[in-house]
This record gives C-alpha cells, structure tokens and sequence, in this order.
C-alpha cells in the first residue's frame, strides 16, 4: 500500500500561505481576547500587551501603538544579536499583532468580573498563540527578548520567559492592585495550558514497554488481536546481563485496558511500564500535517 503524502507539503508555497494564514487568524484571536477581557479589565498576564496595559492606565495611551514601540527596537536588536534564524514571520507578528489590537479596540466587553477575564483571556490569548505556533509564526515582544537573555546569560529559555513574564506582573501589581496581578498570574497560568492543546490535542495516547519470558505470543496477541504495530527492542537485564527483548506499543486510551488484558492473560508475571504521550504521528494516529 503506498504512502498517503502529506495534505500540504512543507516548504511548498501553499503551505507557506497557510502558515501565514494562521499567523493572521491567531493574531486576531489573541488580539480580541486583549481587547475583550484581559485589557479592560486591568489584567497583564506578561509579554508586550501586559506592558500595554500597565502604560495605558499611565499614560492614556492606545495598546497597540505602545506595543508597536516597544515590539521595533526589540525586532531590532533580534536581529542584531540572534542574526535571522527566527525567521520573516517574527518580523510579520511583531507588526500585524499590534494592528490587530487596533482594528479589534472596539470590541464589546462581555464581563467586569476579573476572574472570569483572566480564565476566559487566558484561553484566547492560548488558541491564538497556538494557532500562531501551528504556523511555526511569532508575535515577537518580549519572547524574542527572553531568547537573548538565553543566549547571553546561559538561563533556560523557559525561565528567561518567566523573568520577564513576571517582571509584568509584579509591575501590574504595583501600578494596578496586587488583586490584578494574582489574576494576570491566572490569565498566564490558563494561558500556557491552552497552548499546549492546541500544540498537543486531546489524543493522549499511552506507550507501553513490555518484558515478558513470552515474546512470542505477547507479539501475535498485540498484532492480531488487538491489531496494533510494536518495535522490538534489544536489552539486557541489569543484574542478570542476559539478553532481553523488549516490546515498544503505542495504543489509545481506549485500547489501555485491553492491552493489560492480552499481556496477563498470556503471561502473569510480565513486566509492564506505562506512560503517557501527548502525541502520535503516524499510520494508525493522527496524521502528519
């Protein structure tokens, strides 16, 4: 049977389009978050809109134009230290982001109560950013910050990012209420979660390694009854030395029970290890984009 080719091929000039589609239709999902819930409610969940806000409510001035400023010169200095590896679509997210924030301004504002904002934009905020990742894009701001304070200090780049995340926040505190900042912690919190199923999806799956005196059977159990593939892998027991075979399966969460049925119903005394897996590309799984 031949091999389904990917729906769009990457680096093809569709698929190019697309991923600056999603640059575009993400940007304006997060922007109508900003504008609907986290801004006019005085929540700053981090990043180049939460300084926004804080500077809004001190100088009076409109989001997006602050954001312009402050998204240039860091795109600039980007550039100047990290050289164009990020990419065109940096430079596109850190312009079309802040004028989505302007054409959105006008938008209704569903809820005065905090909490809810902070849940509600922290989700918008998450699918527009994940939808922007999908697209392998960026809205450019203080992550590109984050990415040189990585690459001149040693820092991880996940702590880089939570430095001047929560440089944002401690500020909104002090300008706004430490009330405000907890629930910017909130939106940050819900925000990050959202991201990750966008990235990953609700199609957990569990990967199972097997060791059994019983390969054999455990083999035509997985691939016949339960008709899952699976990768044998060469090992060696730690106190014995001797040579183990051991069986890689991925399965569904559905198909967990029954897996652990097959195995013990052929041998008892197998040595099974569980784990989860966010996600699985491939014949049988979710296919590759």
């Amino acid at each position: 049977m031949s091999r389904r080719e990917p729906r769009l091929q990457i680096g093809s000039p569709s698929h190019t389009a697309f991923e600056y589609i999603l640059l575009i239709v993400g940007s304006l999902i997060m922007a109508a978050s900003f504008n609907s819930f986290l801004n006019p409610n005085q929540i700053a969940t981090g990043g180049v809109s939460g300084i926004s806000t804080i500077l809004q409510e001190v100088t009076s001035v409109n989001p997006a134009y602050t954001q312009w400023a402050l998204n240039i010169p860091i795109l600039l200095l980007a550039l100047w230290l990290l050289g164009k590896k990020f990419g065109i679509k940096a430079i596109v997210g850190s312009v079309i982001f802040p004028f989505c924030v302007l054409v959105t301004s006008h938008l209704g504002v569903p809820t005065h109560n905090p909490l809810l904002a902070a849940v509600y934009g922290g989700i918008g905020v998450g699918l527009g950013l994940g939808i922007v990742f999908k697209g392998r894009g960026s809205t450019g701001g203080l992550g590109l910050a984050a990415q040189m304070l990585h690459k001149y200090s040693g820092l991880s780049l996940g702590f880089s990012v939570a430095i001047f995340d929560g440089l944002v926040i401690i500020s909104s505190a002090l300008v706004f209420t430490p009330e405000n900042a907890l629930y910017g912690m909130i939106g940050l919190f819900v925000t990050t979660k959202t991201i990750d199923i966008v990235q990953l999806g609700f199609n957990y799956a569990k990967v199972a390694f097997i060791i059994s005196d019983h390969t054999d059977a455990i083999r035509k159990a997985i691939l016949y009854d339960l008709d899952r593939g699976l990768t044998e892998l060469s090992g060696s027991g730690g106190f014995t030395g001797e040579s183990r075979t051991v069986m890689m399966v991925v399965v569904k969460q559905n198909e967990v029970s029954r897996l652990k049925t097959l195995v013990q119903s052929v041998d008892p005394q197998a040595f099974v290890i569980l784990s989860e897996t966010n996600e699985v590309l491939g014949e049988g799984f979710k296919r590759h984009a």
